[in-house]
C-alpha cells in the first residue's frame, strides 16, 4: 500500500535550509520515492496555514519510507533542516 509524507516546514534560516535542499534530491532518488509538491505559496481555501514549506512525498509502502527517512545519508542531511526550520512530518497510509 502506498504511504505519503507530508511535512508542514517554519524555515528561520534560508541559507541553512538551502544547504539542506542543495542535498535532498542527491539522498532521495537513492530510494523509491516520488517527490509530488513542494510549495511556499498553497492556496488556503479555510482556516489558516502557518507554514512557509509544504512537501508532499509518495512511497510504495511504509518500509520504503521508512528506509529512506531513518538512513543514515538522509539523516546526516535532515540536520540541516532540523537546525534551520520546524516543522511536522508525518507517514500516512493511502488508499490504495
Amino acid at each position: 500500500m502506498s504511504v505519503y509524507i507530508i511535512a508542514q516546514i517554519n524555515i528561520h534560516d534560508r541559507a541553512g535550509y538551502d544547504t539542506y535542499s542543495a542535498g535532498f534530491l542527491e539522498v532521495f532518488a537513492r530510494y523509491s520515492g516520488e517527490l509530488l509538491v513542494v510549495s511556499e505559496a498553497p492556496l488556503v481555501v479555510e482556516g489558516e496555514w502557518p507554514y512557509t514549506r509544504t512537501v508532499l512525498i509518495k512511497f510504495p509502502s511504509a518500509e520504503a519510507a521508512r528506509d529512506w527517512y531513518e538512513s543514515p545519508d538522509y539523516q546526516a542531511l535532515a540536520q540541516h533542516r532540523l537546525r534551520a526550520s520546524q516543522g511536522n512530518v508525518v507517514i500516512v497510509e493511502g488508499l490504495q
